[in-house]
């Protein structure tokens, strides 16, 4: 049995119920398949000098213990760096500069910033320094960029980041490093692999070209640029739970396909596939699951809507947002307001609107990598990354013996796959694939009413120095009703997984 990372499942012994996708205010239709996914270099011009002569660290690593763990999972005290990009960045030719955008940008987030802060004292630095490269990780050229604190997340900008005409590669990865003031390096973290392209599509794209079309269930990035003009670029973003037209960040947007005759509600029924100009669509902001209304998406040429587009929705198209049930109006913005711009009728073509450019959005596809971890033996001399990724699970055997499959990526031989505060003994196979034996329930019997009745704990991936690096899985136990001997019914405790988001 293989479970994906983000799926939610119900599951008894030799019963298979079914599949749910765990998204709020959106239902998938049953019986269609989903693609829906809920993964020493000193750098230049570094701020602070000998790094490299910094040794001394807080204390040698320890073992995690059960109550390291048990502190933990009450605290939740990790530290959180997410990267969000463009799937694709345009090449820059001979002497220009093509900026990616939206700009490549890394976040900081999580507990584990303000306690070290806290531990170390008021001279601390709060967040280390952001370094980012397009090039190798162990060659030179890594850019530093300023940190901006909003509302207790930290965040930095790559704003200056392109690719030349020079660079053959079809493809590429940012690197970003994270260092402390005080010489401590956490490593490098990576973003996804980013699709270079030379310029926007005229062409009609074909539904078979899914890397270059936008898919339903998607993540995406909208920006809008009066007048074509860089400087006055802005995206659509949220803040205090509502859009808005940002110069500064933009918001990680998931869009999907909506049934055309369809009332809007809190509850919609989404569809897989790929988005076609004239379909109606929803926009939701994937980290409050703040929606737009219902909206047709609509194909712009220069300052008209081409009314009976129908061909697929590519990346960096220019689009407009028909607001369903309305006179006309589009999405738009007014400097930072988003607002609705009610468009005319072409007098040349009764099939076009016309419309001014705050109307006119820019679409791409956005993705992000996220990393957890949290020094839960206390503080550790190695760099944090690479960090290990779990991506499914696959469990084997029966009875009072069960083993399960870790499958992944960036693993290494010194980890040790955890459930809630119980070591597992683990077997390294692979970068990609770690065995475990699952723990027998009676060391779990404080979290167990011996009763018909489930019980999870979730599963961490702990590195020998103490290292916690938390998944997006959890382990259920169940209890599984037989008859034996004379003796009646009894219960007997068998094991599956149902991986299911942490919060």
């Amino acid at each position: 049995m293989e479970i994906n990372q983000c799926d939610s499942f119900s599951y008894h012994p030799y019963d298979f119920i079914g599949i749910t996708k765990d998204l709020p205010h959106l239902i998938f239709n049953p019986g269609v398949e989903s693609s829906y996914i809920y993964h020493t270099v000193q750098p230049e011009n570094c701020l602070y000098q000998s790094v490299n002569h910094i040794t001394q660290f807080e204390q040698a690593p320890r073992k995690l213990t059960a109550s390291n763990m048990n502190r933990y999972l009450k605290e939740r005290d990790h530290y959180i760096v997410t990267i969000l990009h463009a799937k694709v960045a345009q090449k820059s030719y001979g002497n220009e500069k093509r900026f990616f955008c939206p700009p490549p940008c890394v976040y900081l987030s999580g507990k584990g910033w303000k306690k070290r802060k806290e531990e170390k004292g008021e001279s601390c630095q709060l967040y280390p320094f952001v370094f980012t490269n397009i090039g190798s990780p162990d060659q030179p050229g890594f850019q530093q960029y300023d940190i901006n604190e909003k509302e207790n997340i930290a965040y930095c900008s790559a704003k200056s980041m392109y690719i030349s005409d020079v660079d053959k590669r079809k493809n590429f990865i940012i690197h970003s490093q994270l260092i402390f003031q005080d010489g401590k390096n956490l490593g490098i973290f990576d973003s996804k692999r980013i699709k270079v392209i030379s310029k926007p599509s005229k062409k009609k794209q074909s539904s078979k070209n899914t890397e270059l079309c936008i898919s339903s269930n998607s993540n995406v990035a909208l920006f809008n640029r009066l007048r074509s003009q860089t400087v006055s670029t802005r995206y659509l973003h949220v803040e205090n739970d509502n859009f808005i037209a940002s110069s500064l960040q933009w918001g990680f947007l998931s869009i999907h396909l909506c049934n055309d005759n369809e009332p809007d509600g809190e509850e919609v029924t989404v569809n897989e596939g790929i988005v076609h100009y004239g379909q109606t669509v929803k926009l939701v902001f994937v980290k409050t699951n703040l929606a737009t209304p219902m909206m047709i998406i609509r194909k712009v040429d220069k300052q008209t809507v081409v009314l009976d587009a129908d061909d697929p929705v590519s990346q960096l198209h220019k689009v407009a947002f028909y607001v369903k049930g309305t006179n006309r109006s589009y999405l738009s913005i007014n400097q930072e307001k988003v607002i609705m711009f009610q468009a005319s009728p072409c007098s040349k073509d009764p099939k076009r609107d016309v419309i001014s450019d705050a109307a006119s959005w820019t679409i791409i596809s956005a993705d992000k990598s996220t990393y957890r971890f949290c020094e839960g033996a206390g503080p550790v001399q190695s760099k944090i990354a690479p960090v290990p990724f779990v991506s499914n699970l696959h469990l084997t055997g029966g009875g009072d013996v069960v083993t399960m499959e870790v499958n992944g990526e960036k693993f290494t031989s010194n980890l040790k796959v955890w459930f809630a505060d119980v070591e597992a003994e683990t077997m390294y196979r692979s970068s990609e694939t770690l065995i475990c034996l699952v723990p027998d329930v009676s060391l779990f019997k404080d979290r167990w009413k011996y009763k018909q009745s489930d019980f999870s704990v979730p599963v961490s991936l702990v590195r020998d120095d103490g290292v916690i690096y938390p998944t997006d899985c959890t382990f259920t136990f169940t209890p599984e009703l037989y008859f034996t001997d004379e003796a009646g019914l009894h219960e007997r405790i068998s094991r599956y997984v149902a991986p299911t988001k942490l919060l």
